[in-house]
């Protein structure tokens, strides 16, 4: 027979508390584990994370400086480039050089010369020039007055004694605007406009705007004021006339012989050699400060300077005698003068003015001729 099934449920058999907790148990997580992570591997995580943090630290310095480098920085807009251009003091020196021998080439230029004055003003080369090539010259030419008129520009005065540019006309036949046989030869002074421009190698270039222009002589600046007292004569009693006397007869007639017993102490000078003079006599002196003219016959304490502007007359070796100038400073010591320097110009009783410098556009001072 089958078995019949009935509706009733079977009684479940009852649970050894031992064997749920041994159940439990195998459901519990395992040791080592927190919240689905291990430990192992949570150390691991914070060892990597404190190694990320040191190494963030230690690369700081490196990554602030490429971030400062990578900033872009502004920098001032270059400055416009301009054209190069000779110094002026050598472009004045030179153009100065140019106008002479321009003006010397001018001066001798006759028929068929034209291409050599071409080789300063190229427009020459059109000219046709009257006269015989060389029967004019320009000797000791000077230049007096060197002006900027702009930036590369210079005016150039040339002096020069004009030669051979004698009168054809007689005396009884000559007109009253003539020129005499003694103006022909006087000082004439011509004014040339150089300009200036870099040339090849860094040197400069020069080239003449106009054919020579004539004016007239420059105006002669106004004598200074000097330290000096009136001009006295040299008396033989004098201490000073025989300080002077003896140091110039050595310095002029003894090539420096015994040069050196005149000289102050610290004081070095080189005497004309060979000796250009055969005697010399001291005629007159000034004193600076000095008014009166009370003979003066001892020599004041030891140190005491004094500048002396000393007139002479020089015997040469032909038995001609020429009148010279000297400006000296003496100086006081155990009871004599001693020659303390030779000045190179008479001291002016006030400094002048600095004139313009060369280099700068606008007139400049003029120099005497």
């Amino acid at each position: 027979m089958s078995p019949v099934l009935t509706g009733r449920r079977k009684p479940a058999a009852p649970v050894d508390p031992q064997t749920l907790a041994v159940q439990d148990s195998e459901v519990e997580p395992e040791a080592g584990w927190v919240g689905g992570w291990s430990t192992g591997a949570q150390a691991n995580s914070a060892a990597l994370i404190r190694w990320i943090v040191w190494g963030l630290i230690a690369l700081g310095p490196l990554l602030g400086a490429l971030a400062y480098l990578s900033v872009p920085t502004t920098s001032a807009a270059p400055a416009p480039k301009t054209a190069p251009s000779a110094p002026s003091a050598s472009g004045g020196q030179g153009a100065a050089g140019f106008a002479s021998l321009f003006v010397a080439a001018y001066l001798s230029a006759g028929r068929g010369d034209e291409s050599k004055l071409a080789a300063y003003y190229p427009p020459a080369s059109s000219l046709q020039l009257d006269g015989v090539s060389g029967q004019r010259r320009g000797e000791q030419l000077t230049v007096v007055r060197l002006r900027q008129t702009d930036t590369s520009v210079w005016s150039v005065t040339v002096a020069a004694r004009v030669t051979g540019a004698t009168p054809t006309a007689t005396p009884s036949t000559q007109s009253a605007g003539s020129p005499s046989p003694a103006a022909a030869d006087a000082v004439r002074y011509f004014q040339v406009p150089v300009a200036t421009a870099p040339g090849a190698g860094g040197a400069t270039a020069y080239t003449a705007l106009a054919l020579p222009a004539e004016v007239a002589a420059p105006e002669r600046a106004k004598t200074p004021e000097l330290v000096y007292g009136a001009m006295r004569p040299a008396l033989p009693t004098d201490p000073r006339t025989q300080a002077v006397t003896s140091f110039l007869s050595a310095y002029l007639t003894k090539a420096g012989a015994e040069l050196d017993r005149y000289l102050a102490p610290g004081t070095r000078l080189a005497a004309p050699s060979p000796a250009p003079y055969s005697g010399v006599a001291v005629d007159q002196f000034a004193v600076e400060g000095e008014t009166g003219g009370e003979p003066v016959v001892s020599v004041p304490g030891d140190g005491t300077t004094l500048r002396l502007l000393v007139t002479l007359r020089a015997t040469g070796q032909d038995g001609v005698r020429l009148p010279l100038t000297y400006a000296l400073t003496l100086k006081a010591r155990a009871g004599r003068w001693e020659i303390a320097a030779l000045d190179g110009a008479p001291a002016l009783t006030s400094p002048t003015p600095v004139p313009a410098a060369s280099g700068a556009p606008g007139p400049a001072t003029t120099p005497t001729a």
